[in-house]
């Protein structure tokens, strides 16, 4: 592994802004921060379930911190046995009790959205609150599945948070169609359904993340998939167990790019989960001709795990096809930095999904491409990037962890440094996120806030 040089890196702070290179290439072995995704889900059903769950991985940002907290504010006793592992006594299906206050979700949409499926089935009303970016980010489309079930939530009137979900005389079982492939939304319907009269059916437009039907399993919840339909039965219950969550592949993404753009570069990641529902970011760069390998392929619980070379390539454009971009939608605003790398053009199309992100992503990569000379052309649902030279200058975030660690990446690249404004968010999914790209070899600086 290489050391940081001695002006590479000085004590970084969450809020400041970071100066990354020109140039430099990554080597080593790395282990990504614990997958998001499934780190909030293990507190969730942890705290429902019966008995004693211990977890190891658990990633300590602060979205999922917040759903810890959230629970912990319902009577769940939680307890940090490490950085990354957690001893959660459950208390039942019934067994939560009102907060005090509003549950503050932070950033987190999946926290938001999933946690709003168990709390319309409570005896008691709640309120969710978040940032200033979660409070403008959509939830009708969790809002009417959940009132078409009975629930009784609420919302501004742009359909936004503040959420206030209040108790329900029961809930019914439904069949929802999604009008749109999203993991969060049916997951929470399907929570909702745990608590519902009958069966609860969920059916996709488009293949999404399966991690709640796998962690209900290995709860002991039964869940039936049929094709693009998933469905449970309301009313049981669920198990204590042990979960080990692996490396998160959105993490993962990030050094994914960087190693295939960066000359001279080699990393081995380790332990990240391979879901086959997540892995379009890796099926995006071998198609752009990247050298990636995917080495002891093992089960970690329910979920498939590897460690994973890559190596520098010469990418190239593409046609992304549509039927990744759900597999690959959080990992998108990184894959256009490899569209920035690449020779001949690169389009994307059917990533609508984009613009109710974190930010505007699709806006926020435009801007940020266009600032430092590449030419990208954002459209309603996509992009379209011709790879070429990229320049130094400064990017906005718009508070965006995703979009802060993609310029990062994009310095290996650079002809002069890229600053990055305010990266504080970056602190949400990928702790430790600038440190772990200086110890590869990365050339990162700290930069005052006032430049």
């Amino acid at each position: 592994m290489t050391t940081a040089s001695t002006d590479a890196l000085d004590a970084i702070t969450p809020s400041n802004s970071v100066t990354a290179g020109p140039g430099g290439s990554v080597n080593g072995e790395a282990v990504v921060p614990g997958d998001k995704s499934m780190s909030h889900r293990s507190v969730m059903f942890a705290s429902l379930a019966e008995g004693r769950t211990s977890i190891k991985g658990f990633l300590a940002g602060e979205d999922s911190l917040n759903t810890l907290a959230a629970f912990q504010a319902m009577g769940v006793s939680i307890e940090r046995t490490s950085q990354t592992g957690l001893i959660i006594d459950g208390v039942g299906m019934h067994g939560l009790k009102a907060p005090s206050e509003s549950l503050y979700m932070g950033n987190a949409g999946t926290g938001m959205r999933l946690i709003a499926g168990v709390l319309a089935g409570q005896k008691f009303s709640t309120q969710l609150t978040g940032d200033e970016s979660l409070s403008k980010r959509p939830m009708r489309r969790i809002i009417d599945p959940l009132r078409e079930m009975g629930a009784v939530i609420d919302s501004q009137q742009s359909g936004c948070p503040p959420l206030v979900i209040d108790p329900a005389n029961a809930l019914a079982a439904i069949s929802y169609q999604l009008p749109m492939a999203s993991a969060q939304v049916k997951s929470c319907v399907l929570l909702a359904g745990l608590y519902a009269r009958g069966r609860t059916s969920v059916t996709e437009p488009a293949s999404t993340r399966d991690h709640t039907e796998r962690m209900l399993r290995t709860f002991g919840y039964p869940v039936e998939t049929d094709g693009a339909e998933v469905s449970l039965q309301g009313q049981g219950k669920l198990s204590s167990t042990e979960l080990e969550i692996p490396a998160d592949i959105s993490s993962a993404a990030f050094l994914l790019v960087a190693a295939s753009i960066a000359p001279d570069s080699d990393v081995l990641l380790k332990n990240v989960g391979v879901n086959p529902t997540r892995t379009g970011v890796i099926d995006i760069l071998k198609l752009m001709g990247a050298d990636i390998e995917l080495q002891n392929r093992r089960d970690a619980g329910a979920e498939p795990v590897a460690d994973i070379r890559v190596r520098t390539a010469n990418l190239k454009g593409i046609a992304i096809p549509e039927s990744l971009v759900p597999l690959a939608i959080d990992e998108l605003p990184v894959i256009f930095i490899a569209a920035a790398c690449a020779e001949g053009t690169t389009t994307v199309t059917g990533a609508e999904e984009l613009r109710v992100k974190e930010s505007d992503r699709i806006a926020a990569m435009a801007e940020g491409l266009a600032s430092l000379g590449v030419d990208a052309v954002a459209t309603a649902d996509g992009m379209i990037i011709n790879g070429g030279t990229i320049g130094g200058g400064t990017v906005e975030t718009f508070y965006d962890h995703r979009i802060a660690m993609s310029f990062c990446v994009a310095s290996l690249c650079a002809t002069d440094p890229i600053t990055i404004r305010d990266t504080h968010h970056v602190e949400t999914s990928f702790p430790g996120f600038f440190e772990q790209c200086a110890d590869l070899g990365m050339v990162i600086k700290r930069q005052s806030l006032d430049g």
